[in-house]
């Protein structure tokens, strides 16, 4: 899952960048509202997180503009006004939720994976395929009944792909997915990491069938 931090506080924004990342999420952080809607805008997140009070655009307009630009990126906006008209307005304004400042870490964890079982194309927490399974909140990866030990990587990758069961996906939508804006890939990093995952999820089980495809000139899935 890739998520962007817009928080202009640099404390706070890299406080929750450094948990989420401890949580195999993808994380890019910006600071003011121009730059998070210039990202926003023109790469594939999977959730926004989104101060109210920003300097050159405001949460609420960043906000605004996206959904008006027909982007609907889940957004979960963080903001210390919490009267109950300052979250209806973050909410009219196009938010998803509304996350009011200070806030224990468990709790924005909770909302994010709230949002993250709405609507998509999956909504259970527990990700099926033939008989391997992924739990995305205790991070258990079974082939039957061997527990499968993935990196964080490996995890978020493999979550990935089982989130688009039976359809092909690209290395640039994976990079885009699975790896942070700033991070030094190389041309094959996601071969590697397919690799690896192969090296898990299939070739020790012989007798059943292998669920990570190539498929070539066009990209990877996973299916029966």
């Amino acid at each position: 899952m890739r998520i962007l931090i817009v928080e202009d506080e640099h404390r706070i924004a890299e406080s929750i960048k450094k948990g989420l990342e401890q949580e195999s999420y993808a994380v890019d952080v910006c600071f003011d509202g121009e730059s998070g809607y210039d990202l926003a805008s023109t790469e594939d997140y999977d959730l926004i997180i989104l101060d109210r009070l920003l300097p050159k655009m405001d949460g609420l307009a960043m906000c605004r503009q996206l959904r008006k630009d027909n982007i609907h990126t889940f957004i979960l906006m963080l903001t210390a006004k919490g009267q109950t008209e300052d979250r209806v307005e973050g909410l009219d304004a196009g938010a998803d939720d509304y996350l009011v400042k200070p806030f224990a870490f468990e709790e924005l964890l909770a909302r994010i994976r709230a949002l993250n079982r709405r609507p998509k194309t999956q909504l259970s927490n527990i990700l099926t395929m033939n008989d391997l399974t992924l739990n995305t909140l205790s991070f258990e990866v079974k082939r039957g009944a061997t527990v499968i030990k993935l990196s964080q990587k490996e995890f978020a990758l493999l979550e990935f792909l089982m989130r688009h069961p039976n359809q092909i996906v690209n290395k640039d939508q994976i990079i885009q997915h699975v790896w942070d804006y700033d991070s030094d890939i190389l041309p094959n990093t996601v071969e590697v990491f397919i690799r690896y995952l192969r090296n898990k999820v299939d070739r020790p089980f012989k007798n059943k069938p292998a669920l990570i495809q190539t498929i070539r000139g066009f990209g990877y899935k996973i299916g029966k």
